[in-house]
């Protein structure tokens, strides 16, 4: 894999889980030289199915990696830290906010070795605020967010939703914050600490809903399925078809004529109960039931190509299995099957960030606790056995 963007600055990763660990990950795969930072025994996702076993999350999050022991509770190691830290540019944590503080290791004294760090932390809700002290991980922020409220069926009960949103939400924030800071400083500016809290970093994703809220008030109906979250798109649902299920989205007048069309029903363009977006918005039951009716006899592969070629946007409703299969992906280079020198053969994904010039790939793949244990500037051996610091936002 060539240089990144990124090559030549240095990372210090304290992060754990999903979210922090996603963010340094975005960096050690732009080229940064990502050394990962955990306590004694293994951060808390490399020890979640046993000990020393590591899962394929932390496979996943965790390639391209250095990977360090240090206990952050002893002063031998703190003081190894801030060695580190003298030489270094970015020091990412997701603790929980004071955590920091009190192993001694605050903006203020990592900012006295090196006056040019960036200080960058994830947490659920925030270094300030009444929320500040909450415990956070991904299943409480989507409650705590509305996600949770806006998901499942109209009339049933809230849901998660199936992928960890908040986590990788804020850690995605996190890259822009750390790497816009760091364009700050390059051009003489500051070296500018930048946080980031799971709850802000996700409110966003719920515009349609906070839409539908506006408009609604006290009426507003919650969740909606898998219709439009603010019911002002149809058709735009999960539909039958012969061997599973397929999703079709309207988005405009020409996408709906296109549809009616394929489906061989064009005497319904004109039909004044579907002529505009409002007009198909105010009959979605009638609609949605006349689309499922077609549908229904069909193969979801069939729609999907016939809708696809007429610029309807759809897609058949795939298995996990499937989706880490897709040729288009592996195609991509978006995700690569390896040969983990751990565990075996598996399926990783590579950066969602693509850069001109730059082959998509691995530098290398996540690597055993303590494997870089010389690049700490004394000799310090890995501990058997330590409770990790607390947890920030994290799954």
């Amino acid at each position: 894999m060539s240089a990144g963007p990124l090559t030549g600055i240095t990372v210090l990763d304290l992060t754990q889980i999903y979210n922090g660990p996603y963010a340094t990950f975005l960096m050690a795969m732009a080229g940064a030289e990502v050394i990962k930072i955990e306590p004694p025994g293994g951060e808390q996702l490399r020890r979640r199915h046993g000990d020393g076993g590591a899962t394929l999350p932390f496979a996943m999050l965790n390639s391209g990696k250095r990977c360090v022991v240090l206990d952050l509770k002893a002063g031998e190691d703190r003081a190894a830290l801030l060695g580190m830290a003298a030489e270094a540019d970015v020091l990412v944590e997701n603790y929980r906010p004071g955590v920091m503080d009190r192993l001694g290791l605050s903006r203020e004294v990592l900012r006295g070795v090196n006056p040019r760090l960036i200080c960058a932390s994830g947490s659920g809700y925030g270094g300030s605020g009444p929320y500040r002290d909450y415990p956070a991980m991904d299943l409480v922020v989507q409650a705590m967010s509305g996600v949770m409220s806006i998901t499942g069926e109209a009339g049933g009960p809230p849901l998660k939703a199936g992928p960890a949103l908040c986590d990788f939400f804020a850690g995605i924030h996190l890259y822009g914050a750390i790497v816009t800071a760091l364009f700050e400083r390059e051009r003489g500016g500051p070296a500018r600490a930048v946080e980031v809290a799971m709850l802000e970093a996700v409110y966003p994703s719920l515009t349609s809903n906070l839409a539908l809220l506006a408009e609604k008030g006290s009426s507003f109906p919650g969740r909606t399925g898998n219709r439009h979250g603010g019911l002002s798109v149809c058709p735009y649902n999960v539909y039958p078809a012969a061997d599973g299920h397929v999703a079709i989205i309207c988005n405009h007048d020409g996408h709906w004529r296109a549809a009616a069309r394929y489906f061989g029903h064009a005497e319904l363009i004109d039909d004044p109960r579907f002529l505009r977006m409002a007009d198909r918005v105010a009959n979605m039951d009638l609609l949605d039931g006349m689309v499922a009716s077609w549908t229904a006899a069909m193969p979801k592969e069939e729609i999907f190509q016939g809708l696809a070629a007429a610029g309807v946007p759809c897609a058949p409703v795939r298995e996990l299995a499937e989706v880490v299969a897709d040729g288009h992906l592996h195609e991509r280079r978006a995700l690569l099957d390896i040969e983990h020198p751990q565990f075996g053969p598996m399926t990783v994904p590579t950066s969602a960030l693509c850069f001109e010039g730059i082959e998509r790939g691995l530098r290398w793949p996540s690597r055993p606790l303590g494997a870089d244990q010389q690049l700490v500037p004394r000799a310090v051996g890995p501990a058997a056995t330590a409770v990790p610091a607390e947890g920030g936002g994290s799954r």
